[in-house]
């Protein structure tokens, strides 16, 4: 018997493992039809990122209360799956317990310190789902989240809730073991048979490790990806000030060679094929990366000031409708073995001129974002494509790229003329 449980676990691990590794190489594939971007500069700064905001979760704490339960729920998820690491082990050995022979009396104080964390996980997860469902707090009841989102939320809370209600009904279903919290749920067995509580006991074990391997491969089709996407993204972050905008470095030359025409070469490169971005693999790998990190928090939302004052965008929902057009096209990829023309793109059927006419370039949701996304980069790429493909602009924007194309100013004089005012 104990044989066949060593040879079902090793398959299960196997296929729920492989399952995993299998999706997270498809995301691999999808993030990297993005064009490609060198970003490997300023290593130790960028190792700083990742404990800050990754690991530290210093944006977070912006806001103390809620930071203070997504601590408790973070904390649990990293610490308490070292204690995974001992029911692989059971798993593959047929044992029970087996660190707690070579841990001896510091085994009790570890697992003490576990139920005291998925305590507190559940303490969190309460929380939120109150915040979400019952609070129904602005934020979380935006268009954009209703409906999958919303059920996607509420799912792993739930799934949180069964695991951690898992680890402690199986430690207090152990005969041998008292532990600080799961020792006063001992109460629940008043009657049962020896060997009924040792069959309960087996199946929470099981039900607990099943629920990690169900938990890991839906992490690839959640927004709580960002529990593994949120470090590398926090490395490849942004170092330069936010007001720093990147330029093309063809237009950047074009203006260069407009202020001072003696510095223009006699012959020139083919302009560039683009400008800007109209769909998914024309933004870089980094902005794809970014809308697959993304939490769906709306800290960008609500520090919006286009949002606040009722203009329809939304950084949030620029990032899921990014994340949503790259799954789309990964989709067919798998279908057809390539992404041909679908005659849809990221720019007019997922994400509206309205909206990004309505972006003020402010920084607000890049200084908002707690894992250093940028949803201003998105934003700017397709509004460059807008303009400089589509010549798709307001009237008074064409008219000042006019004036600057012409006379180097937006203002509509010749530049000999530009100072005459100081003779009148």
């Amino acid at each position: 018997m104990v044989l066949a449980q060593q040879v079902l676990f090793l398959l299960v691990s196997i296929f729920a493992i492989g399952l995993f590794a299998r999706k997270m190489s498809s995301l691999r594939r999808t993030i990297f039809l993005g064009k490609k971007e060198q970003i490997n500069d300023r290593k130790s700064e960028r190792w700083k990122q990742v404990v800050l905001l990754a690991l530290g979760q210093k944006k977070l704490f912006k806001k103390p209360i809620p930071a203070i339960f997504h601590f408790f729920v973070y904390a649990g998820f990293i610490l308490i799956n070292i204690e995974v690491l001992e029911i692989l082990v059971d798993g593959i050995c047929g044992t029970e317990r087996a660190f707690a022979p070579y841990l001896g009396s510091l085994y009790p104080l570890a697992i003490n310190f576990f139920e005291i964390l998925a305590v507190l996980v559940l303490v969190g997860v309460i929380a939120f789902w109150l915040r979400r469902n019952v609070l129904r707090l602005k934020r979380f009841t935006s268009p954009e989240l209703q409906g999958a989102p919303l059920k996607d939320a509420n799912r792993i809370l739930y799934i949180e809730i069964v695991l951690m209600s898992m680890l402690l009904l199986m430690n207090a279903a152990d005969p041998h073991a008292h532990f600080l919290v799961s020792q006063h749920l001992k109460g629940l067995f008043t009657g049962w048979s020896e060997s009924n509580v040792h069959l309960f006991m087996r199946l929470t074990w099981w039900g607990h490790i099943l629920g990690i391997f169900a938990f890991l491969n839906y992490l690839p089709y959640s927004k709580h990806l960002h529990i593994i996407l949120a470090f590398p993204n926090a490395y490849y972050s942004r170092l330069e000030p936010q007001g720093t905008l990147s330029n093309m470095p063809e237009i950047q030359q074009e203006v260069l060679y407009m202020m001072d025409p003696s510095s223009a070469p006699a012959s020139t490169d083919a302009a560039p094929l683009s400008f800007g971005a109209k769909d998914v693999t024309d933004l870089s790998w980094k902005h794809l990366l970014e809308a697959y990190a993304c939490t769906e928090c709306g800290r960008c939302t609500e520090q919006c000031p286009a949002n606040i004052t009722g203009k329809k965008l939304s950084p949030r929902k620029i990032m899921m409708d990014t994340r949503d057009r790259a799954e789309e096209l990964s989709a067919r990829m798998d279908k057809n073995g390539n992404i041909e023309a679908d005659g849809k793109s990221l720019l007019h059927d997922y994400i509206s001129v309205e909206e990004l006419r309505a972006c003020t370039t402010c920084n607000a949701c890049v200084e908002a974002c707690p894992v250093g996304i940028e949803p201003l980069s998105i934003i700017m790429q397709l509004r460059r494509n807008l303009i400089m493909e589509e010549s798709n602009a307001p009237q008074e924007w064409n008219m000042m790229f006019g004036n600057i194309e012409n006379n180097m100013a937006p203002w509509k004089l010749s530049p000999d003329d530009r100072d005459a005012w100081t003779q009148a």
